[in-house]
């Protein structure tokens, strides 16, 4: 079973998460996959980010941080900056369709994307400091610039679920529609695009990226910080205690009576 399905339907090129058993959660080769499928839909009018089964994306595979392998995470870390960047650079707007769970990673993955869609039972949240490790590329930066400073810190600290319509509220996202009307609605969205100037539209997408730009740097002094923190106690407590389905006990908190 391949890790990322792709489907061109006419210009619009359908790129699908495919690992539902594990909530379409990613790991290093993942990553290399959806950064192949993104770059080689550049001949596409559009392309369209969505995940298998009830999941979206829970972000990078947590099984990894509780036994971690050093250059493994390494290039796991790295790897989720690549993807990202991959959504921004690439000349197509990029829609996520949100079909469940957007969750750590995952949800990065929508702050990453042009717009947005999602269905109305899907919710979206940081998982990153309740599982040892912090949501460095989007969640404590440029998601401030969808949300306000204070929310965005609100979802990156909580780590709370927020539903779809709250999502929309916040300016997460564009819209929310029934689940079993989503893919109708992410075409009708993929067809008004197609009617614009692709040429265009590429200068408005790269020059949209003003502020992502500015963040780099903070990605990457935060990914420095994440690389120092393999094998921390509270990354592997953090992942353990996720895995186990259990609170975690971290370093500098009282032991749970």
């Amino acid at each position: 079973m391949p890790d990322i399905e792709v489907d061109r339907r006419g210009e619009v090129e359908w790129i699908r998460l495919n690992r539902p058993e594990r909530m379409n959660a990613y790991d290093a080769d993942m990553a290399k996959s959806l950064i192949a499928a993104v770059e080689n839909a550049a001949d596409a009018g559009v392309i369209v980010l969505t995940g298998t089964g009830k999941a979206f994306c829970a972000g990078g595979y947590l099984a990894n941080l509780s036994d971690p392998d050093p250059l493994e995470l390494r290039n796991m870390f790295y790897g989720s900056l690549k993807v990202y960047e991959s959504l921004r650079t690439s000349p197509r707007p990029v829609i996520a369709v949100v079909n469940g769970a957007a969750a750590g990673g995952g949800n990065e993955l929508v702050v990453a994307c042009d717009m947005a869609i999602a269905a109305d039972n899907a919710t979206f949240g940081q998982t990153g400091v309740k599982v040892g490790s912090a949501p460095v590329l989007g969640g404590t930066n440029f998601l401030a610039m969808s949300v306000g400073e204070k929310r965005a810190k609100e979802i990156a600290f909580m780590c709370r679920r927020y539903p779809a319509a709250e999502a929309l509220k916040m300016g997460l996202i564009n819209a929310v529609v029934p689940a079993d009307q989503l893919e109708n609605e992410a075409t009708n969205w993929a067809n008004e695009l197609l009617r614009m100037s692709p040429r265009y539209l590429e200068i408005a997408k790269i020059s949209s990226n003003v502020w992502w730009n500015q963040c780099r740097d903070n990605y990457l002094s935060g990914l420095g910080m994440l690389v120092q923190a393999i094998g921390s106690h509270d990354m592997v407590e953090g992942a353990s205690a996720f895995m186990e389905k259990r609170r975690p006990q971290f370093e500098g908190r009282a032991p749970e009576l």
